[in-house]
């Protein structure tokens, strides 16, 4: 038996065989990671650290957050539905790696009763945790208060009369038959069922049901999953006219980088698209770049 022969022999075998070559699985997620550790009670500003770090897709889901279709108030339902096309194009990116997929806008789900997504979810057979599955206030013994006051609900305009209006999802956001959609505990029970270890969360609003949902970073927190925030996928329910007085996208900021100090590290979407990380079209602050370097460089001359 040739050579020739005996490669192709073992190189077809490998091929028939279960598990053989070419039932390999999804390449790893690569995912640049920010993080500033920090303690309750620390002075001065924690460390920056940028890691890079692979996540297996099978093992991985994104949480979309609260995306909905309007809100009482018209200032953040417009950028949410800036945001929902960029999320879509982020999560189209992310499915085609194989990332499950799961839509959570909460209390909506009479909307989704009969679409495939939603009736698997709910197939999810319920299970114990060590730690309830609730809202999740803020953690005093494990965060410092929040960097913004929110405590006028965040609203930046008038609000609409009524009950509130959203009924659904953002339509530009795509729901496929094999992703899920939920709302509250059953979402622990689907990502228990298929064996996800591994969240991303992105949606709104990082300072409340980001944080606080049943499925949001604090409580993945609590039950040891690991859990990272898509910073340039999400925004904040912020008026710039309450303290810190700073504008609205700066105070998402912030609660971004409170996020990255006692919570969970941040990405963002140039981890699935080839594109610099979503910015809204009303955020207009300017870049500084500082450039240093020692005399004996003759770096003013190069």
């Amino acid at each position: 038996m040739n050579r020739n022969f005996q490669i192709l022999t073992l190189f077809a075998l490998l091929i028939l065989a279960p598990g053989g070559a070419m039932n390999v699985c999804a390449e790893d997620l690569v995912l640049h990671t920010r993080s500033r550790p920090a303690e309750v009670g620390q002075t001065g500003e924690p460390k920056i650290l940028y890691r890079t770090v692979h996540w297996d897709p099978e093992k991985t889901a994104i949480i979309i957050c609260d995306v909905w279709n309007t809100m009482k108030c018209k200032i953040p339902a417009d950028r949410v539905a800036e945001l929902a096309v960029a999320i879509d194009e982020t999560v189209r990116a992310a499915r085609d790696r194989g990332v499950t997929i799961i839509h959570s806008p909460s209390g909506t789900m009479d909307f989704y009763k009969n679409h495939p997504a939603r009736v698997r979810c709910l197939a999810a057979p319920k299970v114990t945790t060590e730690v309830p599955l609730q809202w999740n206030h803020l953690n005093p013994e494990r965060e410092a208060p929040l960097p913004i006051d929110d405590s006028d609900g965040g609203w930046e305009g008038p609000l609409e009369d009524g009950p509130a209006p959203q009924s659904r999802q953002h339509p530009a956001i795509e729901i496929m038959p094999e992703d899920a959609i939920g709302d509250g505990p059953e979402i622990y029970y689907f990502l228990e069922q298929q064996g996800i270890e591994n969240i991303i969360l992105m949606g709104v609003h990082t300072n409340m049901c980001v944080l606080g949902r049943p499925f949001g970073i604090r409580q993945l927190t609590y039950l040891g999953k690991n859990v990272m925030l898509m910073r340039d996928q999400t925004d904040s329910l912020y008026n710039p006219e309450m303290p810190p007085k700073v504008s609205h996208y700066r105070g998402t900021d912030l609660v971004v980088e409170h996020v990255e100090k006692y919570w969970c590290p941040t990405l963002t979407r140039t981890d699935f698209v080839d594109k610099p990380p979503f910015r809204f079209q009303g955020d207009h602050r300017k870049h500084v770049a500082f450039i240093v370097s020692d005399d004996h460089y003759d770096a003013d001359k190069t």
